[in-house]
């Protein structure tokens, strides 16, 4: 796809690093699936994914985790 950041680069498939925080917490997904543009570096985490870790760190919160760093495991 084209990147809708430069408007010149193409996209293609690669792995990124997430950072998460809110209020006293920091989550961090390492290896999480993204479509990177090769001109600019802007990444694109489809909608599925994001929901994984988005519900995977608000457990974490709940928790009380204030600092955790993990690899992303895509659903089974």
């Amino acid at each position: 796809m084209k990147c809708v950041i430069c408007k010149h680069g193409e996209t293609s498939r690669g792995t990124t690093t997430v950072t998460l925080e809110r209020d006293a917490s920091t989550i961090v997904f390492k290896n999480v699936p993204a479509d990177i543009c090769d001109n600019c570096g802007e990444k694109y985490i489809d909608s599925a994914t994001t929901k994984k870790l988005l519900s995977e760190a608000n457990e974490m919160i709940r928790n009380g985790t204030e600092v955790d760093i993990r690899s992303y495991r895509p659903a089974a």
